[in-house]
């Protein structure tokens, strides 16, 4: 089997609440979507996506996944979808870097060698673990009062874990998470995620500030020894996020002990397969994990199901729905959050069939 066509799609995809807000004053609006069709001589087609948290977030951005496959796809085709490991090494050797470009070609093989094989991509990254899986709602930055509110109304819906986006004014930051932990459960799970957004007197007066609370601190400042060295000097468990962009951090990570938790975003990884090999050396060093990418719809949040869902359960702390975050559909068949929790498909591949309608023609193919 070979690849004969490699396609993209953009898609414009409106928040629901309106405004994502996070450190630094960083937000958006609507948030540009690119789906990547992998076309085969064997008549199978299987679908990705990448969908970058504006440009200001993580060295990606929406116009760069586009440009980075016009320049990729050409030294793809002819190349077998379902070898992956090879694949992954032919896209490697063609563009240096740049892993949110490769992420959604990636993806799309997975998509097809689920449905040569009639299996769900869960099955093939290791095996379903249980009926479902957690999810956490991620609270976007506003008044310490606004944000509780918020949290209070998606605990009515079911969620149990939640992302508090701080990492602006250490004052306001301490206030956010005392009135959000006050309108908590002994039970639920809060993070308060500062997204980098802070120096590290900043961070430690903030973790100094909820010392008796129960709250995960993530991501606290820019660099890895930054984050170190307030890990060093707190009780509270600790996830990293920015800095885990490959194998090497996760190992420098665990021999340094600088947390407890990490994040893999499937895009900052290059698609499932290196964001596979994370997740199984985080289950072997006992790491907990929330598995997600850094934005996207229906088919992000289908590729984050598969490999949340074949996640052991005790490893991992959080997955994500973000196509519950938008308000424009691009696949039938997508998972959908039911009370806080989230299955993966149990059909062939993602078990998605993307709304050609709603993704107009593409922009740009082989």
């Amino acid at each position: 089997m070979k690849i004969t066509r490699i396609a993209a799609y953009q898609v414009d995809l409106p928040l629901n609440e309106g405004r994502y807000s996070w450190s630094g004053g960083k937000s958006v609006d609507v948030f540009d979507s690119t789906i990547v069709q992998v076309e085969t001589d064997a008549g199978f087609t299987g679908y990705g996506e990448v969908c970058p948290l504006g440009p200001f977030y993580l060295p990606a951005y929406a116009r760069g996944v586009r440009a980075g496959l016009a320049e990729l796809a050409p030294h793809l085709i002819g190349a077998n979808p379902v070898e992956l490991t090879k694949l992954n090494r032919k896209m490697d050797a063609a563009l240096q870097g740049h892993p949110y470009v490769k992420s959604g070609i990636d993806i799309a093989c997975w998509d097809i060698l689920g449905q040569v094989t009639n299996q769900p991509v869960c099955s093939l990254l290791g095996g379903r673990y249980g009926e479902d899986f957690v999810l956490y709602r991620a609270i976007s930055q506003a008044t310490p009062d606004e944000m509780a509110d918020n949290v209070a109304g998606y605990r009515e819906e079911g969620y149990r874990r939640f992302q508090l986006k701080v990492g602006g004014d250490p004052d306001t930051d301490i206030a956010r998470i005392h009135a959000v932990r006050e309108r908590l459960h002994p039970s639920d799970k809060l993070i308060a995620d500062a997204n980098t957004g802070w120096t590290m007197h900043e961070a430690m007066r903030v973790v100094r500030g909820v010392q008796d609370l129960d709250v995960y601190i993530e991501q606290p400042c820019l660099t890895y020894e930054e984050c170190l060295s307030i890990r060093r000097q707190t009780n509270h468990p600790f996830v990293l996020d920015e800095v885990i962009n490959g194998i090497q951090p996760l190992l420098r990570g665990h021999a340094d002990l600088a947390m407890d938790a990490v994040n893999i975003k499937i895009s900052k990884f290059g698609g499932l397969t290196k964001a596979k090999q994370a997740r199984d050396l985080c289950v072997s060093l006992g790491i907990a994990m929330t598995i997600e990418d850094s934005w996207g719809g229906d088919i992000v949040t289908a590729a984050i199901s598969h490999l949340a869902h074949s996640t052991p359960t005790e490893l991992l702390l959080t997955s994500t729905d973000f196509n519950s975050y938008v308000s424009v559909s691009t696949a039938d068949g997508a998972p959908q959050r039911q009370h806080g929790r989230m299955a993966a498909s149990t059909a062939p591949g993602l078990g998605i069939q993307p709304k050609l309608d709603v993704l107009g023609g593409p922009i740009w193919s082989t």
